[in-house]
């Protein structure tokens, strides 16, 4: 690996590697047959990383990037995708890392909104327009001659990456993080002090700064990226294969809570969990931590992936978020900007070099949110969170909710804003309120329809349908209701509370009868179930999951539940496949006949009777 310019990033020395590839240059030296990526489409050892990180980094070159070029990433969860990344970063280029799954319209206008001139694909999306910018495919990338792995250290205040989070406007903003910042947080990483060698899960979606997260924590201490699919789509395509979503053998673990909850039974080698994107309840957080190391990782976007952390091994709570992480400040700051008494509620400021640079072409969102620091002068900025916390006695900061009306669903950042606008301008909508469901792991939305409409299960569908081309999964509503009105505040605005119960209410109707005929024993079990898990009502035994608003992380808690409950081997390749209660209820008949009871006996045990 070679540097042809003088000069280091951020926190590098002089004259020496980025702390990202200096990292890399050690493992390849030293463990160049150790697995660095693990994907379905294949691996790549340390060795064969570095040099596809070279041959990537060439044809990008060719293709005219240099620093600061904005380049896509539409790869996925395939082995190409850590190769391409580093490429753009050898070069000082800006990755804009893109998620196959989500819609073709937000995909462009993140395209659009970053200026990309490349953009690194198997092929362009049906649907997907790129413009003028140029496709690079990792065929093509395979065909270029081998070489070294050439460096070129970037500005510090370059933009090193963009990543597109929800906009309280109904349009995405990209987060503009600079190098300087990346090599702080790498630099932090190193302190954690994973063992090398063996594999890391990364789960999360490839657009999101999470799949940054679990892609260099592994990296830097030496351990293989093992990239995994737990979508919905993922979980099919692993059963259709007949093979467990989770690869084996794994040795560190990076999953939201929920995620967490719902796959921890396929986790028993994991000698370190991390929680991040959520908070973490304390009983998960206590399972998880017998015999096992466990941080609670904390940070938004806009500082560099994370901020602070919370780490058994150092003995601390981690049912809070834990202390700034090296290089980085964290304030307890009242509405006038002054620190607030330990122990007394206060909204969240982060400072330090790994605050980003500002929102891409948003000049007064950028102001807004990130405000000259007061504690460190000198033109330093720190980044307002709109997080409300607590600092314990010992340091350690507690969270306690958000100011706004941004919430997390299943580790994802959405405006419920930006929901109620995509809903809004469909002409028979005239009003639109969403409200996260008591779940916590789904929104609800309802709408009220123009005068005329005649049809309101068939707005609500089109509501979904319009959600489903223009939001992220994690952002499309698990429940469209049509309502005479909105629920609201003395102050005029939505009461999302009293929403979120209107919503878990069947509509009129509705109910475990409305579909007629018996209901059997398995079936009731299967409903009590669904009930339960979605935070909503299951009509009947023809009721489909995903039509109730079942999503990847639903199915694995709900087949997690059923097997609890009834004793049986339930499969979740069984959800996936047939998804009505009526399906499921005839696969738990099935198992418990398979056992040698009569069909019923593991539901009418589970109801006791």
């Amino acid at each position: 690996m070679t540097e042809p310019h003088a000069g280091a990033a951020g926190a590098s020395a002089p004259g020496a590697l980025p702390p990202l590839f200096a990292r890399l240059e050690r493992w390849t030296r030293e463990q160049p047959n150790e697995t660095a990526v693990k994907a379905v489409d294949g691996n790549l050892t340390y060795a064969a990383l570095t040099a596809r990180t070279a041959r990537y980094a060439a044809a990008l070159a060719r293709a005219g990037v240099g620093p600061e070029t904005p380049v896509g990433l539409l790869l996925g969860r395939s082995r190409e995708s850590v190769p391409a990344l580093l490429a753009v970063w050898s070069l000082g280029g800006t990755a804009v890392p893109l998620d196959p799954g989500h819609p073709v319209e937000r995909l462009g206008g993140v395209l659009r909104d970053a200026g990309a001139a490349v953009l690194v694909a198997t092929g362009v999306p049906a649907g997907l327009e790129t413009g003028g910018i140029g496709l690079l495919t990792p065929r093509e990338v395979r065909r270029g001659a081998p070489g070294a792995l050439a460096v070129s250290p970037p500005a510090p205040d370059g933009c090193a990456y963009l990543i597109y989070t929800s906009g309280t406007t109904g349009r995405p903003k990209g987060v503009e993080v600079t190098y300087r910042g990346l090599d702080t947080f790498v630099e932090a990483l190193r302190g954690l002090g994973l063992p090398p060698g063996g594999l890391g899960l990364n789960a999360v979606s490839p657009a999101f700064d999470g799949w940054l997260w679990c892609t260099l924590l592994y990296l830097v201490h030496g351990q293989g990226v093992a990239l995994t699919d737990l979508s919905l789509d993922g979980l099919r395509q692993a059963a259709a294969e007949g093979r467990e979503p989770l690869p084996t053998g794994l040795r560190t673990v990076s999953l939201t809570p929920s995620l967490l909850a719902a796959h921890g039974a396929g986790l028993d080698t994991a000698e370190v969990v991390v929680v991040a994107g959520e908070a973490c309840p304390a009983a998960l957080a206590e399972r998880f931590a017998r015999g096992r190391r466990l941080l609670n990782v904390y940070g938004p976007t806009e500082v560099t992936i994370a901020a602070t952390w919370a780490d058994s091994r150092r003995g601390d709570d981690v049912t809070s978020i834990g202390r700034p992480l090296p290089g980085y400040r964290a304030y307890v700051l009242d509405e006038e900007l002054r620190p607030v008494p330990t122990g007394t509620e206060g909204e969240l400021y982060l400072g330090g070099p790994a605050v980003a640079r500002g929102y891409r072409g948003r000049p007064g969102l950028t102001a807004s949110r990130f405000l000259p620091d007061p504690f460190q002068g000198g033109g330093t900025r720190m980044y307002r969170t709109g997080d409300v916390v607590v600092r314990r006695d010992g340091g350690e900061l507690e969270y306690r909710g958000r100011r706004d009306d941004q919430v997390k669903v299943r580790g994802h950042r959405i405006e419920l804003g930006e929901v109620e606008r995509i809903a809004a301008e469909l002409p028979e909508v005239v009003a639109a309120a969403c409200c996260p469901l008591a779940a916590g792991q789904a929104l609800g939305l309802a709408v009220v329809a123009a005068p005329g409409v005649a049809d309101p299960a068939g707005l609500a569908a089109r509501v979904v349908e319009r959600c489903r081309k223009q939001l992220p999964a994690a952002a499309v509503p698990g429940t469209v209701r049509v309502l005479d009105r909105i629920p609201t505040l003395t102050t005029g605005k939505a009461d999302r509370a009293a929403l979120a119960r209107a919503l878990a209410e069947p509509e009129r109707g509705d109910g475990p009868g409305s579909a007629g005929g018996a209901v059997s024993a398995s079936e009731r079990t299967v409903m009590t179930v669904w009930a339960e898990v979605l935070a909503t009502e299951v009509p009947g035994p023809e009721s489909d999951f995903f039509d109730l608003g079942g999503h990847s992380l639903a199915a694995a808690r709900a087949v997690s539940e059923l097997r609890r409950t009834t004793g049986l081997r339930v499969g979740l390749g069984a959800l996936l496949a047939r998804p009505t209660v009526a399906d499921v209820a005839a696969e738990i008949d099935r198992l418990a006949a398979e056992q040698g009871g009569p069909a019923g006996d593991a539901a009418d045990a589970a109801e006791g009777a």
